[in-house]
Parts: structure tokens; sequence; C-alpha cells
């Protein structure tokens, strides 16, 4: 495994930050996600900015590369030219990570007919009150997993006559992904703290500086 993602996990101070701050950080990024106290579908992308800048405080802004072309929809974003998927999920089970945000059900059946896994995948399994874990899943293992056991017990369809958000995969693959021994993991205690955020504030004080 010669991937410089792995890097995050074998820095032993860097481990010790984010088991303080993930928790801290992303509980912000649902403040300021939140409408009358539900959090929207923004907050995903908050999470996914704040795993790039983590990668981007451990390795550099020269060498993280955040301008992806929407020709690689899966790629959230590139270290060393190496392409990495970001997913988060929330509560106790891995079910839910999406492959692809789909409505269109003849769209996700071609997607798993054509799809073979392509980059790393970092993982953050959010379960507040409760221990999660921040995980790396290398392509390799991923690859591996999915030639085992083929790709209709590796991808979820949406059920038929539901609202389908997506083509997922399945909780079965996603745990072998986890535990294998070529990927790695971070134990998290997901607390919240007591914070006080106004999400119109910085806004604010943009009106009040002096043209600039």
């Amino acid at each position: 495994m010669s991937s410089r993602f792995k890097e995050l996990f074998e820095d032993r101070k860097l481990e010790e930050k984010i088991k303080r701050r993930l928790p801290y950080l992303f509980q912000l990024a649902e403040a300021e996600s939140s409408r009358a106290g539900k959090t929207g579908m923004e907050v995903g992308s908050l999470r996914e900015r704040i795993i790039v800048a983590l990668l981007i405080y451990k390795f550099g802004e020269e060498n993280v590369e955040t301008e992806i072309p929407i020709t690689e929809p899966e790629v959230d974003a590139k270290l060393y030219g190496e392409p990495v998927s970001i997913k988060t999920i929330t509560g106790k089970s891995l079910g839910g990570v999406k492959l692809i945000w789909t409505v269109d059900a003849a769209k996700a059946k071609e997607f798993r007919e054509n799809y073979i896994p392509h980059c790393d995948i970092l993982l953050i399994q959010i379960n507040w009150n409760s221990t999660g874990r921040f995980c790396y899943i290398p392509l390799e293992v991923q690859k591996r997993l999915f030639y085992e056991i083929g790709r209709e017990k590796y991808i979820k369809l949406p059920k038929g006559g539901t609202n389908p958000r997506g083509v997922e995969i399945t909780n079965e693959a996603l745990s072998e992904l986890v535990k294998d021994n070529m990927s790695r993991r971070i134990v998290i205690n997901w607390q919240r703290k007591k914070i006080e955020f106004n999400s119109f504030k910085k806004w604010v004080d943009l009106w009040r500086e002096e043209y600039k």
C-alpha cells in the first residue's frame, strides 16, 4: 500500500487532533446548514470541505488538487495526483453510502453494469453520543472485494416504486472493506460541545466592511 493517504493514520499527533477536532468541526457544519432545527443536504458539501482542509493542513495546499472536472463524479480531491472519494454516513450501521446520486432507475441499473472501483475512499462514520470511525479504504481493497463477491452483492440499487436517492455500496460489502487488514481506522468519540453559532454573522460583518 503505497498511497500517501495512509500517512493520515500513521501520524499519532495528527490522529489525536482528528479525534478531538473532527466532531467539533462537523458540529459546526451541521449548525451552518441547519434550518428550524433540521440539517439540510448542504451539510455533505461542508463535511467534504472539512476533510479536504485536513489534507491541505497535513500535506500542503500545493499537493492537494480541489478543482476536479465534472467528468470525474466520484472524485472529490487529489493528493499528489491520487484521486480520493470522501464519503460520510450517520448512525451505528455502515449503510447508505452512495456511489452515485440519481433518481432515474434506468441510469441506476446502467451505472451498476458499468461500475468498477477507481479511487481510494476516506469514509467518516458519524455516530453522535457514541463511537464512530474515520477510515481509509484503498482502491486495491475495493477492487479485490468487488471481483470476489461480484457487482450484484457489492452494489445496492434503489427499491422500485420508491423515491430513490442513489446507488449504494451494500452494507455487507462496506463492512468487509472497513475491516480489511489493508484499510486504516481511527475510532472517534462523537460528543457534541456547547457552541454559539450565528450563520449570518460573517455576512453581516462583510456588509459592515468599508468598500475596497
